[in-house]
């Protein structure tokens, strides 16, 4: 039936609940369309954890009080630096749902994933703010020895961090979905997510470079339109890159990780099981096997008095 047509009597055949799932990129754009003013209600969530660091630049530029500023700055600073890796968790517990096309309760799910994984996820969020500390000095300190010492050499241990950089981000794609969603321990987490980072190298190629574009692209708004990017950043980026990352790589958790795992013991990934009719149903869905009703010729009939 037309939303915006006059004949409503044509109908078609429907939709058959056993109609082959869509996979790759058309599911993809299928959720993320669906999904489109969730995600933009979870980057507005998650974005709240990022308050802090906007008032560690709050204290460091209006209070005049050098002492009383740092400290301020510190505390805010501590804040952040605690609770990011918690809250990405309960980002990703959503973005899962999202993936795996269940139902989810954004508030509920993320909290859910904030309190059930805040040890394991502050201590991963604590050394993601390290690498990215890293990778910052090192453009900063790096260049300025290279003209020091006047070698290149320099610039070696330069590409060793962006590369190790590199390598923790590819792990940051599969930790906190394995945090989430398996009972490993903190030693395994890290070797898994060390291990699916070269195994499915493609997925994370894809995912790294849409991030480092997106980032990139971000950067430039904050240096040529600030005005737009305090207006899209609360709304837009961080969601939809974590969404974009769980779709990629969560496939592989289930490939490499969690399949094994009820394989080993018998059974199937209830993630993988189809919903099986019952015997006993009273009603059969009818989707995809009815017969398109014919439009009606319209002609003169019989007025009754």
């Amino acid at each position: 039936m037309s939303v915006f047509s006059n004949d409503f009597e044509n109908r078609g055949s429907g939709i058959s609940k056993n109609a082959p799932r869509k996979k790759g990129i058309r599911l993809f754009f299928e959720i993320f369309f669906r999904k489109f003013w969730k995600l933009i209600e979870v980057n507005m969530l998650y974005f709240v954890f990022f308050i802090p660091i906007f008032l560690v630049l709050a204290s460091l530029t209006f209070i005049k009080n050098d002492v009383l500023s740092l400290v301020c700055a510190g505390i805010a600073l501590v804040a952040f630096v605690v609770c990011i890796g918690p809250a990405t968790a309960g980002m990703t517990k959503v973005m899962r749902k999202f993936v795996l096309e269940q139902h989810s309760f954004i508030m509920t799910d993320f909290f859910k994933g904030f309190k059930a994984n805040f040890k394991m996820a502050s201590l991963v969020g604590f050394v993601n703010c390290l690498i990215v500390l890293s990778v910052y000095a090192s453009f900063i300190v790096y260049p300025v020895l290279v003209e020091k010492a006047d070698t290149k050499l320099m610039y070696i241990p330069m590409v060793i961090t962006l590369s190790l950089a590199i390598v923790v981000a590819m792990m940051n794609y599969y930790i906190f979905l394995m945090m989430i969603a398996t009972n490993l321990s903190f030693i395994n987490l890290i070797k898994n997510s060390f291990a699916l980072a070269f195994i499915a190298l493609k997925q994370n190629v894809i995912t790294f470079i849409i991030t480092a574009v997106t980032t990139f692209g971000m950067f430039c708004l904050y240096d040529k339109m600030r005005p737009l990017f305090l207006m899209l950043i609360p709304f837009v980026p961080m969601a939809f890159l974590n969404f974009i990352s769980c779709f990629n790589s969560y496939p592989v958790i289930q490939k490499f990780v969690i399949n094994p795992y009820y394989t080993s013991i018998g059974e199937v990934n209830p993630e993988l099981m189809e919903e099986s009719q019952s015997e006993e149903q009273i009603f059969e869905d009818m989707g995809g096997k009815e017969k398109p009703i014919e439009k009606r010729k319209k002609g003169k009939g019989k007025r009754i008095s």
